[in-house]
């Protein structure tokens, strides 16, 4: 059966005229597989691979991805599909009349969205569902891709399904410290001396969010205050948690190990940190991060007031450590209580 035939039937126009924006199908190998075995079977290196079954019916979706990435060569393009999770609750509330469809989406989200991300809960749903359904939401795709060495050329919203084309950049991460799913989570960050310190939190993030930090400050910039504009990666709920700084009540574990202090600059990842100039980033690195930046004393709007702001504090901190973070403790405690500031 021809591949554009065997696409256009499958994935309809739309989906063909998406693929050939970035492979020729006649270099390209077309699969319509669940099974990891049939990835493993491709001989040689190839130029395109592409699966027009939804990435959310693999069982072990990182293995499968990562092998995909070996089979492919440098630049190699690897096109796929997926079903959000938002589109899926959509599909869902349209099965069943009010309040029936509520009812059935609560108990489909307890199954598939809680029950797969506890630890002791988690093996069980997988044997019985087979790796089928999973749940995922646009953010995990997309982390998940990068996280197995892919970088993200286009994604799209096609018959409510969403189509993303990759292209291999690097080799896939074999680390010890894979994405965890859990609601605490340890996130790297630099610290003094240019240290890598975990930053305790609590996850208001969708799952594997970290991967594609770069990618949406490419897409969208910063927004006021310094974080990234239309963030697609923070849920509703995580929304709540920023507001009010409750997600960042587990640094208090920093404070007590010694790895932050009261007051001080952001602890920052290592991409956010690279869009700083040296200079600011060799006075960051003299000193311990802080629970309470000076972000709070002056409300700083741009990425530049931002630097300017830090700056400010830093040099002063260095020349009178303890009387510039009493000044800037009453300063930000004004802004927060008496001026009503909360985290963006």
């Amino acid at each position: 059966m021809p591949k554009e035939y065997l696409l256009n039937k499958n994935i309809g126009k739309e989906g063909l005229d998406f693929v050939n924006q970035f492979c020729s199908l006649e270099k390209a190998i077309v699969l319509a597989t669940q099974n990891i075995f049939n990835i493993e079977s491709i001989e040689s290196k190839q130029v395109a691979i592409i699966n027009i079954e939804r990435i959310n019916d693999i069982k072990k979706l990182n293995s499968f991805l990562k092998k995909v990435n070996k089979k492919l060569k440098n630049d190699g393009v690897y096109v796929g599909c997926a079903e959000t999770y938002m589109v899926r609750k959509n599909r869902l509330m349209k099965k069943f009349p009010k309040p029936l469809n509520h009812i059935y989406y609560f108990f489909d989200f307890l199954i598939t969205r809680v029950l797969p991300k506890i630890w002791f809960t988690s093996r069980v749903y997988f044997y019985l569902s087979g790796g089928k359904g999973r749940v995922l939401s646009k953010t995990e795709v997309l982390g998940r891709l990068v996280y197995c060495g892919f970088g993200i050329a286009e994604v799209k919203q096609i018959n409510n399904l969403l189509y993303f084309a990759v292209k291999k950049v690097n080799e896939p991460q074999y680390d010890a410290h894979k994405p965890k799913y859990g609601f605490f989570i340890k996130l790297p960050r630099i610290g003094k001396d240019s240290k890598i310190i975990k930053v305790y939190k609590l996850r208001t993030m969708h799952a594997y969010s970290e991967y594609i930090q770069k990618y949406v400050f490419e897409q969208n910039n910063l927004a006021e205050g310094g974080k990234l504009k239309n963030d697609f990666r923070i849920p509703t709920y995580g929304e709540k948690l920023r507001k009010y700084w409750i997600d960042e009540l587990p640094m208090l574990i920093n404070l007590l190990k010694g790895e932050m202090k009261i007051i001080g600059v952001r602890p920052l990842s290592a991409h956010y940190l690279s869009l700083y100039n040296p200079e600011l980033v060799a006075l960051r690195t003299q000193t311990k991060p802080g629970l309470l930046p000076p972000f709070y004393a002056d409300s700083p709007k741009t990425l530049d007031e931002i630097m300017d702001s830090e700056k400010k504090y830093l040099l002063q901190y260095l020349k009178s450590p303890f009387k510039t973070d009493v000044k800037y403790f009453f300063k930000i405690l004004h802004t927060i209580f008496i001026k009503g500031k909360r985290s963006s």
